[in-house]
């Protein structure tokens, strides 16, 4: 889940000079974000028995992905990519893409007895590394055309018609949030953030009005539950299966995921309002979510699939001690101790696969998937 900036980008009025240095509130952002994927995965088994963990679940679904996708974007380049920025599609993508698969492949083989083999289908969560590199790669062919965001965001509706794009390279969800990887692009590009001041502009009716947001669907997602479930709305979140897959075949399906993409944007604004600006005591762990996005799915794994998260009763005791658990693992699994454990395997350096072995320096390490480890602001 890296993205490919450590400088400050060239825009197409020229480059934008600004100091190196971090800013808590991107730090901030993406420790909430990937908070809230390790809790998506370990409420989805209570989802069955739960009409509020289902509705907490939709809350969470809603926007979580996007908005990483949204910070992904904003610290991507559409210059042409430099030579040591190609080899890092190879050593922050694609090499810990295969490690990872033969560690999902070995899991199943010893627990399930039967390992899974095709690297074309992405394991659990192994598939936003592929979109990630598929952003990465296509950007700078977006950015020579009049309006990315406009051809992304027919990209993403258009793609649900077609049956015959699936899950291989994880493909259909990498088209279907493509728009929100673009519009992050898009914001850094016109320096959209600056210019407006969204960082630090938050007086407390803007404030106000994100905690309005969620309340507001998060009731909907209550209210409505049965005619959620009854549509399978949790899968239209996942931008993965087809229209004619979620039994919506019909000429206006796309309007559902426009309905959906207007959704998340609007939470995703939301969730960045409230995130903190200043320096936290946390905020450090925002430049390690590599570790936590690669490794919390194994940890989950024996949760999720022993059944012991399933008839879990009272709701009011158990969906709070999971919330809390996942926090703690997304905090656990960002340690130095678990960073240097793992670093081999989650920010590997394999010199000896290029031919420059200059390309690659075992010094260099990008722990962050959703940005560089420095920020433009």
């Amino acid at each position: 889940m890296s993205s490919a900036a450590q400088t400050p980008p060239v825009t197409a009025t020229g480059p934008i000079a600004r100091a190196r240095r971090r800013v808590p509130f991107w730090d901030n952002a993406r420790f909430a974000c990937i908070v809230l994927v390790v809790l998506g995965h370990g409420i989805q088994r209570l989802i069955y028995d739960s009409d509020v963990s289902y509705a907490f679940y939709l809350l969470i679904y809603a926007f979580h992905m996007p908005a990483f996708a949204i910070i992904s974007g904003y610290f991507s380049k559409a210059a042409s990519p430099t030579r040591r920025q190609m080899a890092r599609v190879i050593t922050d993508i694609l090499v810990p893409y295969v490690i990872f698969e033969g560690l999902w492949a070995l899991t199943k083989w010893l627990v399930e007895g039967e390992p899974g083999k095709n690297l074309t289908q992405p394991s659990w969560t192994l598939w936003f590394l592929l979109a990630l590199g598929t952003f990465r790669l296509v950007l700078p062919y977006l950015a020579l055309l009049r309006w990315p965001l406009a051809w992304t965001f027919v990209i993403s509706v258009s793609v649900g018609y077609l049956d015959n794009v699936g899950s291989t390279f994880s493909l259909s969800r990498t088209l279907g949030l493509m728009f929100f990887f673009t519009l992050g692009w898009w914001l850094r590009e016109h320096d959209i953030v600056r210019r407006f001041r969204l960082i630090d502009f938050r007086p407390w009716w803007l404030r106000l009005a994100a905690v309005a947001a969620f309340a507001a669907w998060a009731f909907v997602c209550w209210r409505w539950l049965p005619l959620w479930d009854e549509i399978d709305l949790r899968f239209w979140f996942f931008y993965d299966d087809s229209y004619s897959d979620l039994a919506s075949d019909q000429w206006w399906a796309g309007g559902i995921r426009v309905a959906l993409m207007l959704l998340a944007i609007v939470l995703s604004a939301a969730f960045f309002v409230l995130v903190p600006r200043s320096q936290t005591w946390w905020t450090h762990f925002g430049q390690y979510t590599m570790y936590v996005y690669l490794l919390h799915s194994f940890v989950l794994y024996p949760f999720r699939e022993s059944g012991i998260l399933r008839d879990l009763d009272p709701t009011w005791i158990w969906l709070p001690l999971i919330t809390v658990l996942a926090v703690l693992i997304a905090f656990g699994l960002s340690t130095r101790p678990v960073r240097r454990l793992f670093r081999p395997l989650i920010e590997p350096r394999p010199a000896w696969l290029f031919a420059d072995r200059a390309l690659v320096s075992p010094q260099d390490h990008r722990s962050d998937p959703t940005g560089s480890r420095r920020s433009p602001e």
